[in-house]
């Protein structure tokens, strides 16, 4: 059986404090890429410097910077600039586990296999990001059948991402792999799911870089333009809101709750999460219909 070819492809801007920590895992992969496709938004910090720094060490480094590329443009030059049959992709501000790239590809040794959603762990030791991992991602006893991959962690066959028409370019923050996602659903791809595919993805350590992942998520979400279970859950929590209004003391018992859930700092996110993410469905909203 002929070994199957992989290009891993991979977006950055402005990640200097990251990237050497990814390029550093990608050496050390037990399984190693056959090339590796980055394409740069057009940083202004240090990360095309670091990038090309490593060019050495990564014989098969293909780097492209395309200014004011959006992050589903980024996905979509890095793929059409592959040129083997298997895609990887995982992103800047994660770090890969050793085998991660021999755990995502070895189902496509079975034909049948068009897309392959790996997992993620969320790190972060201050007490904010500990907090904040009980509010964002998924945790991994929510690894299911119906896990759907994030681009942090998924491989797929090159011609069904040709298949899909690739990654929505609308979306310019988030959401592209959600829309991505729903179209492989669509047209009935086979996914197989594999827990041990990890990348460690440490989460943001302040509250504003948090609220504008929630804020740029949930537009995302709208975006897409389904009726998806994240947008069902932001407009749980406009009705929430609501019913605290004409209920008040139903807000302290909430409060209290996010308390148990995660601390003080328990307290702060979930209220500013709400705010963030009900403000990124409303731009959603606007954006669509503009």
């Amino acid at each position: 059986m002929a070994v199957l070819k992989v290009s891993l492809c991979i977006t950055t801007f402005n990640e200097e404090k990251s990237i050497k920590k990814l390029l550093d895992s990608i050496i050390l992969q037990t399984r190693k890429p056959d090339e590796i496709i980055l394409v740069d938004g057009g940083s202004t910090d240090e990360t095309i410097s670091i990038i090309n720094s490593y060019k050495n060490k990564l014989k098969n480094l293909k780097l492209i910077v395309y200014t004011s590329a959006s992050i589903s443009k980024g996905r979509n030059l890095a793929v059409k600039n592959s040129k083997k049959e298997v895609i990887a992709m995982t992103d800047a501000g994660c770090v890969c586990d050793k085998n991660w790239l021999k755990n995502i590809t070895e189902p496509f040794k079975n034909k049948s296999t068009s897309v392959v959603a790996g997992f993620y762990k969320m790190t972060g030791k201050s007490k904010f990001q500990q907090s904040l991992k009980k509010y964002l991602g998924v945790l991994p006893k929510n690894f299911d059948d119906n896990f759907l991959p994030s681009t942090r962690s998924i491989a797929f066959r090159k011609n069904i991402w040709e298949s899909v028409k690739g990654f929505d370019e609308k979306f310019d923050k988030a959401g592209e792999d959600t829309d991505f996602n729903q179209k492989i659903l669509k047209n009935n791809f086979k996914i197989v799911r594999v827990k041990k595919a990890i990348v460690f993805w440490e989460v943001a350590d302040n509250l504003k870089d948090a609220c504008k992942k929630f804020f740029y998520y949930a537009r995302g979400d709208v975006q897409s333009g389904k009726l998806t279970k994240h947008n069902i859950k932001v407009l749980t929590i406009f009705l929430r809101y609501f019913i605290f209004i004409l209920i008040c003391p139903l807000f302290i018992v909430y409060l209290f709750y996010s308390y148990w859930k995660a601390g003080l700092w328990g307290i702060i996110i979930q209220v500013s999460s709400d705010f963030a993410i009900m403000l990124g469905f409303l731009n959603g909203i606007y954006k669509t219909n503009n």
